[in-house]
């Protein structure tokens, strides 16, 4: 069988090697090399105007973000409390900041929620295994996180509300926004009597599944009114536990000293993905290059496509 040393055909490749069992660390390197490198040079000429010999643009999230706070610990950037992100990286203030920032710039990198993923950027393979929902669930894509509430002593509606996103109705929608349920045999939702508001704040990267599992809920149980914010995880933490907002969102687990004043409920489980511009020919990175990178060990595009 001929397989074409293109993404597709190694991504089959790879594919086919996993269903017999046989995929190693050592096999994708043997089958990126027998294409030329998972960044060839022909990648490299594929696309006009790149220029491998510049610098490389790292965008991040700010202070307090749950999505850097789960990258840098995930990567291993975050060294004995210590956060080593390149002071040289861009500092984005959310999600669509971050999207916005490397669909307009060639020589960008930055990194999101796999959720949170759409057209205007390109998300690489990290070890050869490509970030989509099922490889998050099946374990072979190695970087994801869980989406976590932060919850208080909840009123009648914000518990009502909650039992929602818990249900089957609500899992349904973590799912269809390309998420990974917490709960594949989750009950169907046998609540909605409780009227009034519920206000929910916090992560940047949580809040769009939220708003969408909002609508479904006021759709069911039109005598509540659950409003949505974005804030940042470390924020929508701090709201829960002073009472100015029923529900947290963090897109990373809380602290030991967060959990002695709020509870966790796990919602929802995500992949972070890494993105480059559409028109850069990076198509596969190592964990090691990408902490390099962040931490600003790796500068130029051509550390990276050789």
């Amino acid at each position: 069988m001929r397989i074409l040393c293109t993404k597709k055909g190694r991504i089959l490749l790879m594919k086919k090697f996993r269903l017999l069992g046989i995929v190693t660390a050592l096999t994708g390197a043997m089958l990126l090399t027998g294409c030329g490198g998972s960044n060839s040079q022909a990648s490299q000429q594929s696309v006009s105007g790149f220029n491998v010999n510049r610098a490389i643009n790292v965008i991040s999230r700010e202070d307090g973000s749950g999505t850097r706070g789960a990258f840098i610990e995930l990567l291993g950037i975050e060294i004995d409390g210590v956060d080593h992100t390149s002071s040289e990286a861009d500092i984005a203030n959310g999600t669509s900041v971050v999207i916005t920032s490397v669909s307009g710039n060639i020589y960008a990198i930055g990194y999101i929620s796999l959720g949170s993923l759409n057209n205007t950027v390109s998300a690489v393979s990290i070890e050869g295994v490509p970030a989509s929902p099922e490889t998050v669930q099946d374990g072979s894509y190695p970087i994801f996180r869980s989406f976590n509430l932060a919850i208080g002593n909840l009123n009648a509606v914000a518990q009502d509300f909650l039992d929602f996103v818990l249900s089957a109705e609500g899992q349904a929608i973590v799912v269809a926004g390309g998420y990974i349920s917490v709960d594949a045999t989750a009950p169907a939702f046998a609540g909605g009597g409780a009227s009034g508001n519920v206000v929910i704040t916090g992560s940047t990267s949580v809040a769009p599944v939220m708003e969408r599992i909002a609508e479904a809920y006021m759709t069911v149980n039109p005598s509540a009114n659950v409003e949505v914010h974005s804030s940042g995880s470390g924020a929508g933490i701090t709201a829960a536990r002073d009472g100015t907002a029923d529900i947290g969102m963090s897109s990373r687990a809380l602290h030991a000293h967060e959990l002695e004043v709020v509870d966790s409920i796990t919602v929802a489980h995500d992949g972070l993905a890494i993105i480059v511009n559409n028109n850069n020919p990076l198509e596969n990175l190592s964990v090691e290059e990408i902490r390099q990178v962040f931490m600003g060990n790796i500068h130029n595009w051509s550390d990276l496509l050789n």
